[in-house]
């Protein structure tokens, strides 16, 4: 029996944007939550998470986590250093990484789906996660998916629906769903436009070529995309 009451982790990107809309037509969700942990673009991602939830009219609510920017070490973070440029598969978007940030999202989340009698919880996992990030493998989730019903009376289910989908296959569902990708955020340097080079706008630019789909974001720079590390043997 599919879950009919969801929450879903809402950060303010293009993935969890397109969840929510997915979300939406298959269920009712009874809120959208995001997280303001300190990172160098919370506060462009969660105005975009705030705008989509109204639209649908969905509640929304975010969560300080001020001790990750505090205590973590990271260079998403305030606290950290340079946002690395280039391909994002590249091994310098390490980096990037914040220690078990899904499981810390996601162990809130579940309590939250709990206490408001819902019974699925719905991340934005997807295929083209990279190994880079410990907390976004399949693995991983399959894990979280187990602690979660495990740890919960209503057995809360962690939904996954796009697990075996592309980024560009995101953007192909989200432009099916009328998204309005404009109001969202990727970039992981945070000014004022969304700066084209780092690891997470060339995977945005990527995908919308991918998907053939026109691109609605202004960038700082639109130079040629880096192309994708050879694998190490």
């Amino acid at each position: 029996m599919k879950p009919t009451n969801v929450v879903v982790l809402l950060s303010g990107g293009m993935d969890s944007v397109t969840a929510l809309y997915d979300a939406a037509s298959r269920a009712t969700v009874v809120v959208a939550i995001s997280f303001d942990y300190g990172s160098k673009h919370n506060a462009r991602e969660i105005p975009c998470a705030k705008w989509h939830a109204g639209k649908l009219a969905i509640p929304h609510i975010t969560v300080p986590l001020g001790f990750i920017g505090e205590h973590f070490s990271s260079d998403l973070l305030q606290s950290g250093g340079e946002i690395p440029k280039g391909h994002y598969e590249e091994q310098t978007m390490k980096k990037t990484v914040v220690p078990f940030r899904n499981g810390i999202m996601l162990s809130i989340a579940a309590g939250l789906a709990e206490s408001k009698c819902a019974d699925g919880l719905v991340i934005a996992a997807h295929a083209g996660d990279h190994a880079i990030y410990p907390d976004c493998r399949e693995v991983f989730m399959q894990a979280m998916a187990d602690a979660v019903r495990l740890g919960t009376y209503a057995n809360v289910e962690l939904l996954r629906p796009f697990i075996n989908l592309s980024k560009s296959g995101i953007v192909a569902r989200g432009t099916e769903l009328g998204v309005d990708y404009s109001q969202t955020w990727s970039c992981y340097v945070g000014g004022d436009v969304q700066c084209g080079e780092c690891g997470t706008c060339v995977e945005r630019r990527e995908a919308f070529l991918l998907a053939g789909v026109d691109d609605p974001t202004p960038y700082l720079r639109n130079s040629p995309l880096p192309p994708k590390p050879q694998a190490a043997h």
